[in-house]
């Protein structure tokens, strides 16, 4: 491996892990060109397993070895250069300590369509217009550990990629199918439910309604392809968005509590409704 030692973060080499916002690295305008941040081991090695595109690491001096290590151990270019600067300037880096060490800048993957992407998915889940980063992690995360076969991410929800949403899912965002649905904010729900029907998939809006079924619901568990709908923090699903789904969906609630937040809920939903083997 390629690997050069630099002196301080002014160094431009290091633009992408010291000083391009969230937005710039993303590129809006140009996202075949944009760029995200893996940070810690475990996420790095679970991006480089699903395949992500390195374009180069920073690192302390200490794990210099264990990045050239796992670099090769997944086939990276050995002109993929490693960046290693001292303990004091990384420190200088916001949530630096959190990293454990590494930080991996990565090409963005071109996206599946919906279609190549649920060819053979049974339980996804869809979200809308989630803003907040931690949540969308800690769905990803869920949705990995309890067997979930896609996610898709509306055109008003957060960036799975951004680098908050990637830490918090411990890199899960690598090992979950996930593609956006819809081509902009004036087409949903409407032609992203529309297409979720075409792909022979039963809708469940997760809300609060007098007509909704209980999680429980036996119903449920017969349904061969579900899509489960999860709202935006606090408003929930959009009132066309219930409309449109073939049902609601609550989770049964105790001591006077009305509803969970959405990582949660969507957890809770996750266990029930994908635990079932083959799925």
């Amino acid at each position: 491996m390629s690997v050069v030692t630099v002196t301080d973060l002014s160094d431009p080499r290091l633009d992408a892990f010291a000083r391009l916002t969230e937005a710039q690295l993303r590129n809006v305008l140009e996202p075949e060109k944009g760029i995200f941040i893996a940070e810690s081991f475990k996420v790095i090695e679970r991006a480089l397993a699903g395949g992500m595109e390195p374009v180069s690491f920073l690192v302390s001096p200490r794990w210099v070895d264990q990045t050239v290590e796992t670099a090769r151990r997944y086939g990276v270019p050995d002109e993929v250069p490693v960046f290693v600067a001292p303990e004091s300037e990384l420190e200088r880096l916001t949530g630096f300590r959190l990293t454990r060490g590494a930080l991996c800048a990565c090409r963005r993957p071109q996206l599946p369509t919906v279609g190549s992407l649920l060819a053979s998915a049974r339980r996804v889940a869809v979200l809308e217009g989630i803003v907040d980063h931690t949540n969308v992690g800690a769905i990803f995360r869920s949705a990995a550990a309890l067997n979930v076969d896609a996610i898709l991410v509306t055109p008003t929800c957060c960036d799975p990629l951004y680098r908050r949403s990637v830490r918090v899912s411990m890199g899960t965002v690598f090992q979950v199918p996930w593609t956006r649905i819809g081509a902009g904010a004036a087409r949903w729900p409407a032609e992203g439910l529309a297409e979720l029907h075409g792909l022979g998939f039963t809708t469940a809006a997760f809300a609060l309604s007098d007509e909704s079924w209980r999680l429980d619901d036996p119903r449920l568990d017969a349904i061969d392809r579900l899509a489960m709908v999860f709202g935006t923090e606090g408003d929930g699903l959009r009132h066309d968005t219930i409309r449109g789904c073939d049902l609601t969906v609550r989770i049964p609630m105790a001591n006077g509590v009305d509803s969970l937040n959405v990582a949660a809920a969507s957890a809770v939903a996750f266990w029930h409704l994908c635990r079932h083997p083959g799925r």
